[in-house]
């Protein structure tokens, strides 16, 4: 049975903008937890930890809706960009707990973003990720052109750097950052080869 067509015809049925309704509900979650105790002993490494490994997988989302696309036939295309816009809001979340519950000091957020590898390389990311969410929008996409699905390339060095980021934070070779960079360069492997092929056609 094909599963694709029910999948699609339902999918039809949901506006795209009921992500941004649903998409503050997790960060919600986190916070409750942090303050009911939830989040362990260090509950704001674990919100930042939580906050960034949302945004992380929605990232991830957004590179695999062209691949379901065309081996599962299921077409998600239509709520891409809002999946990424609700991925930059929790960067932007996993930024603010770590600068605001975390560092609370301005002086030391240049010296660690300088200092710190892991650091560096998430902002490196959140300021390519800084245009696109600027851009999402239909007013942007009409005065644009062309130039805005160019600029929206950036997503995927974006994606890698916060793959990248997340393998440099935990400490010690962990199964989880590994599986997800797999899954990262996986899928940019996958879009190379068919732009590739479209440039040889």
């Amino acid at each position: 049975m094909n599963i694709a067509r029910p999948v699609n015809d339902a999918l039809r049925r949901v506006p795209p903008w009921a992500i941004y309704i649903v998409a503050p509900v997790p960060a919600i979650w986190y916070f409750w937890l942090g303050l009911t105790g939830g989040l362990g002993a260090e509950p704001i490494k674990a919100l930042e930890h939580a906050l960034g490994l949302f945004a992380l997988k929605l990232l991830v989302a957004v590179l695999a809706i062209t691949p379901l696309r065309r081996f599962a036939g299921i077409n998600l295309v239509r709520f891409r960009r809002a999946v990424g816009v609700v991925a930059f809001f929790y960067v932007a979340l996993h930024l603010s707990a770590w600068l605001f519950l975390d560092i609370r000091d301005p002086a030391r957020i240049w010296a660690d973003i300088l200092k710190r590898p892991y650091i560096t390389v998430g902002m490196a990311g959140f300021v390519l990720l800084l245009p696109l969410a600027l851009t999402s929008n239909d007013w942007s996409v009409r005065r644009m052109g062309p130039g805005w699905r160019r600029l929206h390339r950036l997503t995927y060095p974006a994606v890698l750097l916060g793959g990248v980021h997340y393998l440099m934070l935990v400490k010690g070779w962990q199964m989880a950052p590994l599986v997800y960079l797999a899954a990262i360069l996986a899928l940019l492997g996958l879009r190379w080869r068919w732009r590739r092929r479209r440039a040889m056609a």
